[in-house]
């Protein structure tokens, strides 16, 4: 936080200016504080409270001379901020932690790799899935040609007792089959867009 100024050469030149009057209302320490800043050739610093100090003689005694005109050319020393050494406990856990978020970040990511699958045989496990995948579809194609040709059996003979003709009877199976056929296939579609984890 700022404390100071860093004062330009007006500052120099009009606090000389004062100071040279020799008023003897001018207090004493004041004079003492200016005269020790205006004496330094590099960049000085004078403090707030010789600021307040002087704008408050100013005032008292109706100065032509403002504040903001003494100051014109001067600007506010900021300090450099010191940053308190770190705790060797804090840093210490803090590497802990990192450590355990870098170890747990690494197996999220590696979760799915499976060493076992690198092997190119591969392992009984996998096998079994393998086997299991197979037999399901399997199954669903069974299923599908079954109910297909049930539907048909099912129509050609229910329909010999609304008609007569032989191709008749051939069409009203076929339409039935195909409307059933197209019923299991929507079914069978989306319960793979289900196992798939689509919407």
């Amino acid at each position: 936080m700022a404390s100071s100024f860093i004062v330009g050469d007006k500052f120099r030149k009009r606090v000389t200016g004062l100071l040279e009057k020799r008023d003897s209302s001018f207090p004493q320490g004041l004079r003492e504080e200016l005269e020790s800043v205006v004496g330094q050739r590099e960049a000085a610093a004078v403090s707030f409270g010789t600021i307040r100090k002087l704008k408050k003689y100013l005032h008292d005694h109706g100065h032509p001379l403002y504040l903001h005109e003494v100051l014109e050319d001067s600007s506010l020393h900021l300090p450099e901020a010191v940053k308190p050494p770190r705790n060797p406990e804090l840093v210490a856990r803090l590497e802990k932690i990192k450590a355990k978020l870098a170890n747990e970040e690494y197996n999220r990511i590696t979760r799915n790799v499976n060493t076992q699958e690198i092997n190119r045989n591969g392992t009984l496990a996998d096998f079994g899935r393998e086997v299991r995948s197979a037999k399901a579809t399997v199954v669903t194609v069974l299923n599908f040609l079954v109910t297909v040709a049930a539907t048909f059996a099912c129509s050609y003979i229910g329909s010999q007792y609304l008609f007569k003709e032989t191709s008749a009877r051939v069409i009203s199976a076929v339409i039935s089959a195909s409307v059933v056929g197209l019923a299991e296939l929507y079914v069978l579609v989306r319960t793979m867009e289900g196992e798939l984890g689509e919407p």
